[in-house]
């Protein structure tokens, strides 16, 4: 089987309320995933490009890039192309700063805003909810 390397990259998107702080989760799958947005970049892209996109694209949202938070890494069959895909997608820490829920693209079934302790278990991947507790730390110090 043919191995393959792909890179994408993506966002946790984090505003401030009075009631602690939310974070935009996408839903996939008529609701059978709840992830964080991200995809591939393209051609010519930083990471950090390809989030701020990926994020607006996915959540009809508009972020300021605050940090980077990590890397996760995982391995997939792509049956499309025949090939064994290692994936390494690069997040990063955004500051909501307008936009609109209902804008999000046609991949998307839902954006929700919601308690970043609720985000956390309902984040359907691990290195993801990982990521998230990291978010959470650091803007417990903000």
């Amino acid at each position: 089987m043919v191995v393959k390397r792909q890179f994408s990259s993506g966002g946790i998107l984090f505003r401030k309320a009075r009631s602690g702080t939310r974070v935009a989760l996408i839903s996939r799958q008529g609701g059978k995933v709840w992830c964080l947005p991200k995809g591939l970049i393209e051609k010519g892209e930083s990471a950090q490009e390809a989030a701020a996109r990926e994020v607006q694209e996915e959540t009809g949202l508009i972020g300021r890039i605050v940090q980077k938070l990590g890397d996760v890494s995982y391995w997939y069959v792509s049956h499309e192309e025949g090939a064994k895909v290692f994936k390494k997608v690069s997040f990063f820490l955004f500051q909501h700063q307008g936009g609109n829920l209902k804008e999000h693209d046609f991949e998307v079934d839902e954006v929700a805003w919601m308690p970043i302790d609720k985000a956390v278990g309902k984040l359907t991947y691990e290195g993801e909810r990982r990521l998230m507790l990291k978010a959470k730390k650091f803007l417990e110090f903000r």
